[in-house]
């Protein structure tokens, strides 16, 4: 009954770093991503209800969550997924397919429980070489991997699909009918340098909802971006139900960092950083390399095929935020004393009245949470692996971030 529904926030990609052994999961993650840590920042520091973990495919991963519900610490879901605290895990796996004479492009699978999970686990290991680690590339293509998602009653997701870096727009095709079966295709997962009025330039992607993640690879990085998904409760049936958009389910708001503070999204030099403009021999004016990296918004003006503003009638509002380790001025220090007034990032960044920010941190500081609470800072765009930067109204505050 849709009167039944309320709204959770849900971050659903977020990468292993290492398992409690110390072994390496995603070689570029934090060793201090291990399960547990990011099951106990995400229900007790970042107050988000629902997760994504997409290295749940290796074998130490899964003995550790065993372990965690023997203990009775985490515990399965009649419905898919398994409670840990205030917090649901979702199960999934990151993978990388190299169609032929295409690039490499990553996708998100999600699978109800542990049982699916192993299935897929063995299923993997007959096509890549290391089963223990993230991201691999498989020995399969996209529809054979959604045909065998699909038996098991999972999801697929095409990963920060605008992205030069294994982005399946930005890497792989033009078109999404070219490599998979458009009806598997749960959702699509718009990447940090990309937001709403950018995607929904291409015509075939209205359908599908759109999911705004962090794609975390150290702590501090949870929920930098996420949405507030409407459910009856977090678990597996009701976010399959939510992509679906059924029964009154779907996603309420996406949060998202402003598009151009990604590191992909201008065209930029690889060697120097410089900003490239569109036209040209694409040889940098700055240093005269000709080390071009695409940027997702000169690619998705390539792929549009109408103006920007054009939205279906289920398309969300999707509302520019800043983290609180992203803004000028609010170091490790301050940002303890929020945390120990107000609890988690989601009340600080949502809940807690300007009146009770200022109490804590003071004026000025409060008024740049609010402004990042409303997407009001000014950023500078990123590119060519490099991030953007965020600078405050007032001149004298700004800052770099190192994302």
């Amino acid at each position: 009954m849709t009167d039944s529904l309320r709204s959770f926030f849900c971050d659903m990609h977020i990468h292993i770093g290492g398992t409690k052994s110390g072994k390496p999961v995603k070689i570029t993650a934090s060793r201090q991503m291990t399960l547990s840590h990011i099951l106990e920042e995400a229900s007790e520091r970042k107050g988000i209800e629902m997760i994504g973990i997409i290295d749940a495919h290796s074998p130490e991963v899964q003995e550790e969550l065993t372990d965690l519900i023997q203990q009775g610490l985490a515990v399965p879901h009649e419905s898919g997924g398994i409670t840990y605290k205030q917090t649901m895990l979702i199960l999934g796996c990151e993978v990388e397919i190299k169609e032929a004479g295409r690039g490499e492009a990553h996708f998100l699978c999600y699978l109800p429980g542990l049982s699916e999970m192993r299935q897929f686990t063995a299923w993997l290991a007959q096509r890549c070489k290391n089963v223990t680690l993230s991201s691999q590339r498989i020995a399969t293509t996209t529809r054979e991997l959604q045909l065998f998602v699909a038996s098991l009653d999972g999801l697929i997701v095409p990963a920060h699909i605008f992205t030069p870096h294994k982005g399946l727009y930005g890497s792989c095709t033009d078109h999404l009918a070219e490599v998979a079966d458009p009806a598997l295709i749960a959702a699509v997962e718009l990447g940090l340098s990309a937001n709403t009025e950018m995607a929904d330039r291409l015509s075939e992607l209205h359908p599908y909802t759109f999911l705004t993640n962090s794609d975390a690879h150290s702590l501090g990085k949870i929920a930098r971006e996420y949405q507030a998904i409407r459910m009856v409760q977090p678990c597996f049936a009701e976010w399959k139900k939510a992509l679906q958009r059924a029964e009154g389910r779907g996603v309420a708001i996406n949060y998202g960092l402003h598009p151009r503070l990604g590191k992909y999204h201008q065209t930029a030099c690889q060697a120097c950083k410089s900003p490239l403009p569109a036209e040209g021999d694409g040889r940098c004016p700055a240093c005269g390399f000709k080390r071009v990296v695409r940027g997702v918004a000169e690619r998705i003006e390539q792929l549009a095929d109408l103006p920007a503003g054009n939205h279906p009638h289920h398309r969300p509002a999707y509302v520019e935020q800043f983290p609180l380790d992203f803004i000028p001025g609010l170091g490790k220090k301050t940002r303890e004393k929020l945390f120990a007034a107000f609890g988690t990032e989601m009340n600080i960044i949502h809940r807690v009245a300007p009146q009770q920010l200022e109490q804590v941190v003071g004026e000025t500081l409060a008024q740049l949470i609010l402004m990042a609470r409303n997407g009001a800072l000014d950023v500078v765009a990123g590119g060519a692996g490099t991030y953007g930067k965020i600078a405050t109204k007032q001149s004298s505050m700004t800052k770099e971030q190192n994302l």
